[in-house]
């Protein structure tokens, strides 16, 4: 296996062309692109099948660049990141969207949020993933390796063909150690402080 520092550059590099990576996290295997690239999003839905009304789970490297993303952060998502020992997405009220779904590296394409503007960001556990994000300088999709309805897959074995060999990049499956097999908590939290459990 390649190490590890060439295997993230060769993996955002494809990010920043436009392509589409499948990567393991610390829940599940996920298909993955830059968030704020409308075409490479849509190449998400196209591969899982799946309606482009529905909202993505984006990864960030960190509180920093989630900030960058939304419109503001609640002082109960800072709590909860900070007291957080499992994976965790939190749903933010606003994401901050590109004009027109032009591209634009400092605003998120309009298909990864959801119809009344709130974002599901989770900052993974998995130092791999941190640095992916942080390499590539912007939130990377994180969506379940499958075709939409179909089972979530909880380990590399257990991903499509179809899957495979739709995306440009794929890491070694080595990179799964530890993951748990189950996706992540979902949190949706307000300006205001409320807090909204969407999945245990």
């Amino acid at each position: 296996m390649k190490d590890t520092k060439t295997l993230l550059a060769e993996a955002v590099q494809v990010l920043r062309d436009g392509g589409i990576i499948l990567y393991p996290t610390e829940t599940v295997w996920g298909l993955g692109c830059d968030a704020t690239n409308p075409a490479a999003v849509r190449k998400i839905f196209e591969v899982k099948r799946r309606d482009d009304s529905k909202s993505l789970v984006l990864l960030a490297s960190d509180l920093d660049m989630v900030a960058k993303y939304v419109r503001a952060v609640p002082s109960i998502a800072v709590d909860l990141v900070e007291v957080n020992d499992a994976p965790m997405t939190i749903i933010y009220p606003e994401g901050l969207v590109s004009a027109e779904g032009k591209p634009d590296r400092f605003h998120l394409a309009p298909e990864v949020v959801a119809e009344d503007g709130s974002v599901g960001i989770r900052i993974p556990q998995m130092e791999f993933c941190r640095d992916l994000a942080f390499k590539l300088g912007r939130p990377l999709v994180s969506t379940s390796a499958n075709i939409s309805g179909e089972p979530t897959p909880a380990s590399f074995r257990e991903i499509a063909p179809e899957i495979r060999s739709a995306v440009d990049y794929t890491l070694p499956a080595p990179l799964e150690k530890g993951a748990t097999g189950k996706a992540s908590q979902i949190i949706k939290v307000g300006y205001g402080g409320e807090v909204e459990i969407i999945r245990k």
